[in-house]
């Protein structure tokens, strides 16, 4: 029996939430409001938040009208309604945007990422245009216990008291409450290196340095290059000690590792030469492919390149690279294959626009030649109204599910994820068949 869609949620201006009696949940894909497919609805997933767009009223479905409507009034209350948005727990990828009409925002929302939810009726709960694309639950809110986090912190300190990259860590894990920057301290799974205080892209989207005509980055970027020598003292023991240990260079706290690539592959040499133990990893936009072919050589073990598209205007338009070209990205890409390197994008998707058919197209193009390993389906976050905008999105994508499971289909061998993996789990037993992502293990 085919099941009834969610109603809509909206919320009152001081931020309540109810849902409606009889209007319909609805989604956008691109600027195009759009009903949700029942295959792409799921329970708002543990850890998740709801919070509200300000000044921006919800569109919905009108089941008696046949027609979308923008609500802004609704039984039993006075004064502006708002749209209701869910920013998701890490491991899923968004199907749909929250639909809304944004003719009337005011404000250039801030870097969360937006997803489209309403109220499912019949199972009694929050339900979100969303899709499971990762098991691993080491990211789990729940494994992250700031009380017990502190002292290790100022024991870590302590011992060492000159490395200047703990210290930036310390900040990133007690201030900006960073995960990967806690995993340091707690000495488990992914740690992180920040490295480059410096980019050659200006995206449209940074979370560490953002122009005055958008809106604030989330943190700070880090304002030193550390030494090979803070590197490796950071490094090691956490190579050799911790559970599952991956340690990345690039990470939110900075510009672009590949900046730094010759004191990357140095404390890289070093390390590789201390222990055969944990899994080095290079996050990057993968610009300079000359850099990555030097980081090949220290004995890199995987790559992860950041993209927002595969149409070289759309990149162009959210990068803004500064003295490099989109195709510069791809040759980095076959570098690192050639070299026996795991190799992953990290595709920052937003529905519309990454399943475009153009795009679609093009990122089947592009994985042909690339041979690229995994695409981590990340969800981006900007404004949903502004980025698609500057994408000059103008109608709506194939839908996000249905572009999953056309690449699976075309490429068994590419794997889904959201987080990066340790070498022995590079390519785990029945990957093949890894879509839809269904275990939680």
């Amino acid at each position: 029996m085919k099941r009834s869609l969610p109603k809509l949620v909206y919320a009152d201006a001081q931020g309540q939430i109810y849902d409606h009696p009889y209007l319909t949940m609805a989604g956008m894909s691109g600027p195009e409001a759009v009903l949700p497919e029942q295959v792409e609805l799921i329970p708002l997933p543990e850890d998740s938040r709801l919070f509200t767009i300000p000044d921006t009223p919800p569109v919905a479905w009108d089941s008696r009208k046949k027609t979308f409507t923008t609500v802004d009034k609704a039984p039993g209350l006075r004064g502006k309604l708002q749209a209701v948005s869910a920013f998701m727990a890490p491991g899923y990828a968004r199907t749909l945007l929250p639909a809304c009409d944004y003719r009337k925002k005011q404000i250039i929302l801030p870097l969360w990422s937006y997803t489209a939810v309403g109220w499912d009726e019949e199972q009694d709960c929050f339900v979100v245009a969303a899709t499971r694309v990762d098991g691993n639950q080491n990211w789990n809110p729940a494994n992250y216990d700031d009380r017990l986090l502190d002292p290790l912190v100022r024991q870590r300190l302590a011992e060492q008291p000159h490395n200047r990259l703990l210290e930036q860590l310390a900040r990133c894990a007690i201030d900006y409450h960073c995960f990967a920057a806690k995993n340091l301290f707690f000495r488990r799974w992914e740690a992180p290196l920040p490295t480059s205080p410096v980019c050659n892209s200006a995206c449209l989207g940074c979370i560490s340095l953002q122009a005055s005509e958008c809106c604030p980055s989330n943190h700070d970027r880090i304002s030193f290059v550390p030494t090979p020598e803070e590197i490796v003292e950071l490094a090691l023991p956490h190579l050799e000690q911790a559970e599952q240990a991956i340690v990345s260079y690039g990470q939110g706290c900075e510009g672009d590792p590949i900046m730094q690539a010759t004191t990357i592959a140095e404390a890289t040499r070093r390390l590789k030469a201390a222990t055969p133990r944990g899994t080095i990893n290079f996050n990057s936009n993968g610009s300079l492919p000359d850099r990555i072919q030097e980081l090949c050589d220290a004995g890199m073990d995987s790559f992860r390149f950041s993209l927002n598209s595969v149409l070289e205007e759309r990149y162009n338009a959210y990068y803004r690279p500064k003295g490099y070209l989109f195709e510069a990205v791809k040759r980095s890409l076959k570098i690192a294959k050639a070299a026996g390197c795991f190799t992953m994008i990290n595709y920052l998707i937003s529905p519309g626009v990454n399943d475009a058919p153009e795009e679609v197209a093009a990122l089947k193009t592009f994985v042909a030649e690339t041979g690229v390993d995994m695409i981590q389906m990340r969800n981006l976050s900007i404004d949903p109204d502004f980025y698609n905008q500057a994408m000059t999105v103008s109608g709506r994508g194939i839908g996000m599910y249905r572009l999953f499971t056309e690449l699976k289909q075309e490429f068994p061998r590419l794997q889904f994820g959201y987080y990066n993996r340790t070498k022995e789990n590079f390519f785990p037993p029945g990957f093949e068949n890894g879509w839809p992502v269904r275990s939680l293990s």
